[in-house]
């Protein structure tokens, strides 16, 4: 019978090895401090020999250092740059396909409490009870006309006469519409000419509603106003923005012989998109006789003439080079081309967003045909700042010249006489 002092060595025989082989293997806990001491250093603090293998990066996936630095990007085509973007809407099992507005159509919404211009000007309006079109027809560029940089000279308002109501109701206009709308205000043109007064413009553009309840469609409120007002500010330039007076051109002639400066009344569109897009009373043959009876009334150099075009309604390339040609025909000095963009889902839909370079091959094209100006963009609108400012300079330079010449002819006369008597 085996002894049982030999099965408990056999049991612990394992357990023995295995303490004798970890204490082959000990170590010291902590370097010594002294690296001169007499004692031997252990051999597991003994330098490697070997180099540490380098680090890298087992993902190559990654982008490279190199992609982060600033580096030259090369252009976007105008493909690219002008591509629209979609995006899906509603509720799961109902969504539809929607188009985002162009980057080149948005703008910042404007702020009362950012700028003091923005601030007094509609103060004024609401303390004189006067509207204006930029507020009435949603005009995106509020922020900049109200709110000039340059302060009060370039800060302006297109101001709308005669209520915020209209007896028509054109299919591209958010202003309201009404067969009856209220009563004019016999202290609108004296307010209108105390406001604009205040505000100290070179340059101020009026237009109004369509009025044909009344008898003369408010041509002799619209002309009582510019007189007011060049009483007022004999050197503020004006530009009233009309309509086309259901055709008659008596009244046109009342509020061109009244002291303005730049006669305009918009054509809106095409010819052939007239029927669709304004109202069945405007016809675009109409407004064409509009304007050729100003020049007629004043003569072609006695005033400034101009039309606005809305693109972006399904008008065609041919369409607009006849409308330009038609106007040629009767004289307007200044076009403007700008988007229509569709002021609610009553409206007429946007068949197409043109893009900048259109506009600016449309500009281009309209002054090769002899107008003597154009403002034309996708923000563009008939009373537009940049084609006010140089209407201004236009403006100022006729009547430089018209008094140089006056003064010239003055002199003429004085010396003709001073001959005449050194001959008697």
């Amino acid at each position: 019978m085996a002894s049982p002092v030999s099965g408990l060595q056999r049991v612990q025989a394992p357990l023995r090895r295995s303490l004798a082989s970890a204490a082959v293997g000990r170590s010291y806990a902590t370097i010594p401090s002294a690296p001169n001491s007499s004692e031997p250093t252990p051999a597991s603090f003994q330098p490697s020999p070997s180099k540490p293998r380098p680090t890298y990066f087992k993902d190559t996936s990654v982008a490279p250092f190199s992609s982060f630095l600033a580096q030259p990007e090369e252009p976007l085509l105008a493909s690219e740059a002008y591509a629209l973007r979609t995006a899906e809407v509603g509720p799961a099992g109902r969504k539809r396909t929607i188009t985002r507005l162009p980057s080149w159509l948005k703008t910042p919404i404007p702020s009362p409490g950012a700028n003091s211009d923005f601030a007094k000007i509609k103060a004024d309006l609401r303390g004189l009870n006067l509207h204006t079109v930029c507020e009435e027809a949603r005009c995106p560029n509020i922020g900049e006309c109200w709110g000039g940089s340059g302060g009060k000279s370039a800060a302006t308002a297109t101001i709308m006469l005669m209520g915020d109501t209209c007896t028509r109701g054109c299919r591209f206009c958010s202003v309201k519409t009404s067969r009856a709308p209220a009563p004019l205000d016999p202290h609108e043109p004296e307010n209108t000419a105390e406001a604009l007064a205040r505000w100290g413009l070179g340059y101020v553009v009026l237009t109004s509603v369509d009025r044909d309840d009344l008898a003369d469609g408010g041509a002799r409120h619209f002309a009582e106003t510019i007189r007011r007002i060049k009483q007022k500010k004999p050197t503020l330039l004006v530009e009233a923005l009309t309509g086309d007076f259901a055709g008659d051109l008596d009244m046109v002639r009342v509020v061109a012989e009244s002291g303005l400066d730049v006669y305009a009344h918009n054509v809106e569109t095409t010819e052939g998109l007239t029927p669709y897009v304004r109202d069945r009373r405007a016809t675009f043959r109409q407004s064409l006789k509009v304007l050729e009876h100003v020049k007629r009334v004043k003569g072609k150099e006695g005033i400034i003439t101009k039309t606005s075009i809305m693109l972006g309604l399904g008008e065609t390339e041919d369409e607009l080079w006849e409308t330009l040609r038609e106007l040629r025909k009767v004289d307007v000095d200044v076009v403007t081309f700008g988007q229509y963009m569709r002021p609610t889902k009553r409206h007429l839909k946007v068949e197409k967003y043109v893009t900048p370079d259109e506009f600016e091959l449309w500009k281009q094209r309209a002054m090769d045909m002899g107008f003597l100006y154009c403002a034309s963009g996708p923000l563009v609108r008939s009373s537009y700042k940049a084609g006010e400012a140089f209407i201004e300079n236009v403006l100022k330079k006729r009547a430089a010249g018209n008094a140089t010449a006056s003064d010239a002819l003055n002199q003429a006369l004085v010396a003709d006489a001073d001959n005449k008597d050194a001959l008697q």
